[in-house]
């Protein structure tokens, strides 16, 4: 491919046609990156996401169970929210050290590698615990590992990918995030038996896909801090970006959190609606509402994969993100509208493929949108952490939106109103962002 280098870029070495000068944080790239770049990076993303969601919706529920069944709901609660908690707070963190990381080996890769090693000890030790509070500390372990690796690894596209080539970047790793919790099922339910083996079989998954990326890709080695030395103050109070100074990158927040409660409240209640409202389990004698379950998420994915690959394509053949963004959005405030009028399998089997459609559009571009609003290029990783917020607080508060609404004498239907809602406003917001077409 042609060099089209106008400004300096990062190094990334024959795999991407990057720059190779080491020195302080480079300014925005214009080489492109190759596909197997970006393949790799798709492998990364989707092996943190196995591992979180396989973990955190068959694994631990199953572990918990085993240890305290008499209160298994209360008890994993507490499992959740120490690593909601840790999440939380070390997104932005280990972003903002990403950032200040210097040396040869660059700025992202030993956050990634180190994170991929983290993450596998800290499988296998929740393996082997047999009390709850062994589970907090493995889980808190683990959710500090997916949260180095994520953080950092989002930050090599603004880094080293130019902006026209985002979109289709930004498609493979959404594939990757979507189809990553359908390996990560297959593989602990069908081709393993038993919790240990479950976790040491993700433990290795994870190794074999997040470590070629930051063993075989190469990125400009920082050899000098980029005109700052650590201070504390400034530390902390550098993850308040300012709306009124940054207006768009706030919009982009907002929009984002709203989208992400939708698909929050949508899932997070998918088994009891499957089990109490569907009824599947009369529908379907000899099943189980969680096979429903798996059906479901085997429909999302794979209605996910085509939209969110062609979304990144157009995006960057027109040169155009909000469009895009805002049929996403639509796409999934529209599965959830299904729902509020019908309750049936047909329906929600409808749902999914919408949602899965929706979601792949949303998440493929979106995150690529973002990367052109960042306020400064010397804390890409600890802005993008500040993004992830979103995502992590639209998991937190989506549940607790949804209980008392299915709760309520509107029951499923109004909460799925709810978060069709919520789904809408946050397309309509994309329009407030100007920076990006």
């Amino acid at each position: 491919m042609a060099d089209r280098r106008t400004t300096p870029g990062p190094g990334t070495g024959r795999d991407t046609g990057g720059d190779a000068e080491g020195g302080a944080v480079p300014g925005e790239p214009t080489r492109k990156v190759s596909v197997g770049w970006m393949s790799l990076l798709a492998m990364v993303q989707m092996g943190i996401i196995m591992a979180s969601t396989t973990g955190g919706q068959i694994l631990l529920p199953s572990h918990v169970e085993r240890i305290d069944p008499l209160h298994k709901e209360a008890s994993l609660a507490v499992v959740f929210a120490a690593g909601a908690v840790f999440t939380a707070v070390a997104n932005p963190v280990f972003g903002a050290l990403s950032d200040r990381t210097v040396g040869r080996f660059g700025r992202r890769r030993p956050w990634i590698v180190a994170g991929a090693l983290l993450c596998a000890a800290s499988l296998v030790f929740l393996g082997g615990q047999n009390s709850l509070g062994g589970l907090v500390v493995g889980w808190c372990l683990a959710q500090l590992s997916f949260t180095a690796m994520m953080a950092t690894a989002v930050a090599t596209v603004p880094d080293q990918v130019p902006v026209p080539q985002r979109g289709k970047v930004s498609a493979l790793a959404g594939v990757g995030q979507l189809t990553g919790p359908l390996l990560g099922g297959l593989v602990v339910t069908m081709a393993v038996t038993g919790l240990f083996p479950g976790y040491v079989a993700v433990a290795a998954l994870v190794l074999l896909s997040v470590l070629p990326f930051g063993l075989f890709t190469r990125e400009a080695p920082i050899t000098r801090s980029p005109g700052r030395g650590f201070d504390p103050r400034a530390f902390v109070t550098g993850f308040w970006i300012s709306p009124r100074r940054h207006p768009d990158f706030a919009w982009a927040w907002l929009s984002r959190f709203l989208i992400n409660l939708t698909l929050s409240m949508g899932i997070g209640y998918l088994l009891f609606f499957l089990r109490d409202a569907v009824r599947y389990e009369r529908l379907f004698p000899g099943s189980t509402a969680e096979q429903g379950v798996l059906v479901l998420v085997t429909v999302f994915t794979l209605s996910s994969v085509a939209p969110g690959l062609l979304a990144g394509w157009l995006s960057d053949r027109i040169g155009r993100r909000r469009p895009v963004v805002f049929a996403g959005g639509l796409t999934m405030g529209a599965s959830a509208l299904v729902l509020t009028t019908l309750t049936s399998w047909p329906a929600a089997i409808a749902a999914a493929a919408l949602l899965g459609a929706g979601t792949g559009m949303f998440a493929s571009v979106d995150q690529a949108m973002v990367t052109q609003l960042l306020p400064a290029a010397t804390d890409r990783a600890k802005d993008l952490g500040v993004v992830s917020l979103a995502n992590s607080a639209a998991g937190v508060l989506g549940p607790v939106i949804a209980a008392p609404l299915v709760t309520s004498a509107g029951g499923y239907p109004l909460m799925y109103g709810v978060a069709a809602a919520f789904a809408a406003c946050g397309a309509v917001l994309v329009w407030k962002i100007r920076g990006v077409r």
